[in-house]
C-alpha cells in the first residue's frame, strides 16, 4: 500500500528542493518557513507561503485573458511560485468557472504532475475536488479543477473560533472517510492543511488537491498513509482548540507553548469534548507522542474512520430559545371598539306641541290591519314562487351535469383530463449533494421534445449514489398552480427508480421532504401517475435509484411530458 500511494506523487530530487520527511511539523504544514509566513491561502489551495528553489524554471508568464485550448479563460492570477501558477479561469465552452495550474512543459515536476491530476481524476469521488483536465499543449503543462466560490476554508473557519462538538465530530469522520477511500485507490494527499477543506453550504466537507498538490511542490513521504492520518488528526485538534498542535504558528493560528511538548485538546480550553480529545491524541501519535488513557493510535485514516464510527454519535446543540417581543398594545385595541361609547348630554324638552299620531282613529286602525294582511299574503305567495322555481332549477343542473359513459352508467362531475401541460421552466435539483448541482447545462434537453437529446445525472459508485444522499431530480415549473394528472418520464441506459413529488408554493421547496410524494414507479419508459389528480405548480421528477454497472451509475432522462 505504501508504494501504490506514492506512485502517483513520487518525485526524484532533481529540482534542488530537500525532500520533505513525514514529521508532523513538515507533512502538515510544509515546513518552517511556511509557518512563519501563515496568513492566508490562495482560494484554489495553493497558497503563496511557499518557497522554492532558485534552481526551478521561472513561473509560466501569462496575462489575463490567455486562452488555453480556445476554451478556458485566465481571468485572475491567485499563486506565482515555485516554478508554476494558479488561476481563476473560465470555462467558455460550460460558462462555468474553473481553477487551472501552470507550468512550462521543461519544469522538472511538469510529469509528475500529469500523472497524478490524472491518477487523482479517476477517482471520481464527490468529496474531492475534481480535476477536470490535465493538458500537455505545446510549451505548457495544466490542470483544471473545479472552482467552489460558494465553498468555505477551512482556515476562515477556524479564524472565527473553535467549532462544536458536532461540527468537529462531522469533520473528522468525513475526511477520515474520504481519506480512506483514496488511500484504496493508491493516492494519498500529502498536503492536508486547513486550506485544502472545503465546507460547502450544506455542510459536506470537500478536499482539494488530492495528490497534486504535493506533486506540484515535490512533496513525498515514507509513510504517506501514517502522514495523511496525522493531518487528519491536526485538523481535528484545531478545530477543538484554535491552536495549532505543534511549537511554531501557521495557517493563522497559535502554537503550543514551546517546550511543553503535545498536549491533550481538553487541556489546552475548557469543554472539549473528552471523546474528540482522545482520538486527536490517537490520530496525532507519531515520533514519540503518544495517545490518552490505553487506547491504540491510529496510523491509517481507515483506523481513524473506524475509531469515528465506533464513537457515540454527537447530536447538534439544541436551538436557542429567543423570547417573543413583549405584547404591543395596538391601535385597533386603542380604540373604542368593544367600549361603551359617551352618550350625549339629555337635552332640554322642546315647549313646541307635538301634532298627535296619524291613524289614531277606528277607520284607521282598521286600514292598517288591512294593509298588514294584504303584505303577509303578497310575501307568502311570492316565498311560495321562489322555492319552486329554485326546485325546478336544481332538477334541470343535476340533470345536465349528468353524462352516460360508454358502459351505460352515469357519472357525476366528470373531469376533463389528458390535456398536456406547457412546462414554462426547469431546473436541476441536488440539495443534498456537496456542491448543490447536478449538470445544470443540460437541463432544458429533459423537456425539449427531441429524444435524442438527454439530462443526466453525475457518475456514481453504486446505483444508490455512493450513499453519499438519497436522490437528485428535476424541478418542473408549469408556471401557476394546475391540476395534474400524470407525469411520462422517459430515461436512457437502463432500468431508474423515480419518485414524483408536488408542491403548490410560490416557490419550489429548498429539500426534497418539503414537497408531497404523490407516486412512483421504476423502469425506462415510467408513467408517474397519482391516485387522484392533484393541483400543484412545481413537479419534482426525483431519481432514487439509477442504472449502470461497477463505477459508472448515472441516470439520463431524455423527456417528460406532463398532462392534465
Amino acid at each position: 500500500m505504501a508504494e501504490r500511494s506514492t506512485a502517483a506523487v513520487d518525485v526524484a530530487d532533481n529540482g534542488g528542493d530537500e525532500p520533505l520527511s513525514a514529521k508532523a511539523d513538515e507533512a502538515t504544514t510544509d515546513g518552517t518557513a511556511e509557518a512563519k509566513n501563515a496568513p492566508g491561502e490562495s482560494p484554489d489551495g495553493v497558497d503563496d507561503k511557499d518557497v522554492g528553489s532558485p534552481a526551478e524554471p521561472p513561473a509560466p508568464d501569462l496575462h489575463s485573458g490567455h486562452k488555453l485550448a480556445k476554451r478556458y479563460r485566465l481571468e485572475e492570477c491567485v499563486t506565482r511560485l515555485d516554478g508554476f501558477s494558479s488561476w481563476r479561469a473560465m470555462d467558455e465552452k460550460l460558462r462555468r468557472a474553473v481553477g487551472v495550474h501552470l507550468l512550462t512543459a521543461n519544469h522538472p515536476r511538469a510529469r509528475p504532475v500529469l500523472a497524478a491530476a490524472r491518477s487523482s481524476a479517476l477517482l471520481g469521488d464527490p468529496r474531492f475536488v475534481q480535476v477536470l483536465d490535465a493538458v500537455e499543449e505545446g510549451d505548457f503543462v495544466y490542470v483544471v479543477h473545479e472552482w467552489l466560490p460558494d465553498a468555505v476554508e477551512l482556515t476562515a473557519l477556524l479564524a472565527a473560533g473553535p467549532m462544536e462538538a458536532h461540527d468537529a465530530f462531522q469533520l473528522v469522520g468525513q475526511l477520515s472517510q474520504a481519506m480512506a477511500a483514496a488511500h484504496r485507490e493508491g493516492l494519498a494527499h500529502l498536503r492536508l492543511t486547513p486550506g485544502a477543506v472545503l465546507r460547502s453550504s450544506t455542510g459536506q466537507y470537500r478536499i482539494r488537491g488530492l495528490a497534486v498538490d504535493a506533486a506540484l511542490r515535490g512533496i513525498t513521504a515514507e509513510h504517506p498513509l501514517r502522514t495523511d492520518t496525522e493531518a487528519i488528526g491536526a485538523l481535528l485538534y484545531a478545530a477543538l482548540t484554535q491552536r495549532w498542535p505543534y511549537e511554531d504558528d501557521a495557517y493563522g493560528l497559535a502554537g503550543l507553548p514551546k517546550g511543553m511538548g503535545l498536549i491533550a485538546p481538553d487541556q489546552v480550553r475548557a469543554g472539549v469534548h473528552r471523546g474528540l480529545s482522545e482520538l486527536a491524541m490517537r490520530a496525532l501519535a507519531n515520533d514519540g507522542a503518544t495517545a490518552s488513557r490505553q487506547e491504540p493510535p491510529c496510523t491509517t485514516p481507515d483506523e481513524l474512520a473506524k475509531a469515528v464510527a465506533a464513537m457515540p454519535r454527537i447530536m447538534p446543540p439544541e436551538p436557542t430559545f429567543t423570547a417573543p417581543p413583549e405584547y404591543q398594545r395596538t391601535t385597533y385595541q386603542q380604540g373604542t371598539y368593544g367600549r361603551p361609547s359617551a352618550r350625549p348630554a339629555p337635552t332640554a324638552p322642546s315647549v313646541m306641541a307635538v301634532p298627535p299620531a296619524p291613524l289614531e282613529s277606528r277607520t284607521g286602525r282598521a286600514l292598517k290591519w288591512a294593509v298588514s294582511a294584504l303584505l303577509i299574503a303578497a310575501l307568502g305567495l311570492g316565498s311560495w314562487q321562489l322555492a319552486e322555481t329554485l326546485l325546478d332549477n336544481k332538477k334541470t343542473e343535476e340533470t345536465d351535469t349528468t353524462r352516460t359513459t360508454d358502459s351505460g352508467s352515469t357519472d357525476k362531475n366528470v373531469l376533463v383530463s389528458g390535456k398536456p401541460l406547457t412546462i414554462a421552466g426547469a431546473q436541476d435539483y441536488d440539495p443534498l449533494g456537496t456542491d448543490g448541482g447536478e449538470k445544470p447545462e443540460a437541463i432544458g434537453n429533459a423537456y425539449d421534445g427531441d429524444a435524442s437529446t438527454y439530462w443526466s445525472t453525475q457518475s456514481y459508485y453504486t446505483a444508490k449514489f455512493g450513499a453519499l444522499k438519497t436522490g437528485v431530480g428535476v424541478v418542473l415549473d408549469l408556471g401557476k398552480v394546475q391540476q395534474v394528472g400524470s407525469v411520462d418520464v422517459s430515461f436512457l441506459d437502463g432500468t431508474t427508480s423515480v419518485e414524483l413529488r408536488t408542491s403548490e408554493d410560490a416557490s419550489p421547496p429548498s429539500m426534497p421532504d418539503g414537497f408531497t410524494k404523490v407516486a412512483g414507479g421504476s423502469g425506462t419508459d415510467v408513467t408517474l401517475k397519482p391516485d387522484n389528480p392533484v393541483q400543484a405548480r412545481y413537479l419534482l421528477v426525483w431519481l432514487t435509484e439509477l442504472p449502470g454497472s461497477g463505477k459508472q451509475y448515472r441516470g439520463k432522462i431524455s423527456e417528460i411530458k406532463v398532462t392534465s
